[in-house]
């Protein structure tokens, strides 16, 4: 029934630096824009095969509240060179480091906070072999 994840739509407090951040830091590439009232909404940035992040403009609101968005997970083929160009460009992640499920991972976050899991699979991934994730955190 379903094919895979076609999109996930975050919001953004400054859609240049957005853009910036998901084009020119990661690589995406800017598939379209939205427009609503003569003015840059938001805009559609490829993230693999058919699979988007879709970027919408929002007001900074001070109490925003909980979010039911803990993060976005990007799987990448070479983390230790994903980690070398992202730094490269000035943008902070962390070292990478093997999850409880067997994958390296390692985190960076947007210029509006979002969290992002940049993922590397192992023969051993538990997302392969179905063995249990053991998490102490």
């Amino acid at each position: 029934m379903i094919k895979q994840l076609a999109h996930i739509n975050i919001g953004s407090h400054d859609l240049k630096a957005s853009e910036d951040f998901y084009c020119n830091v990661l690589g995406f590439e800017k598939t379209f824009e939205f427009i609503k009232d003569g003015e840059l909404f938001g805009f559609y940035a490829s993230a693999g095969n058919t699979t988007f992040i879709e970027v919408f403009s929002q007001e900074k609101k001070e109490s925003s509240g909980p979010t039911l968005l803990h993060h976005i997970c990007l799987e990448v083929e070479d983390l230790d060179g994903a980690i070398t160009e992202i730094r490269s460009k000035g943008w902070e992640i962390s070292d990478k480091k093997l999850g409880g499920d067997n994958s390296w991972q390692a985190w960076i976050a947007d210029p509006s906070g979002v969290p992002i899991e940049l993922m590397q699979y192992t023969k051993e991934s538990s997302q392969f072999t179905g063995k249990p994730c053991i998490v102490d955190w």
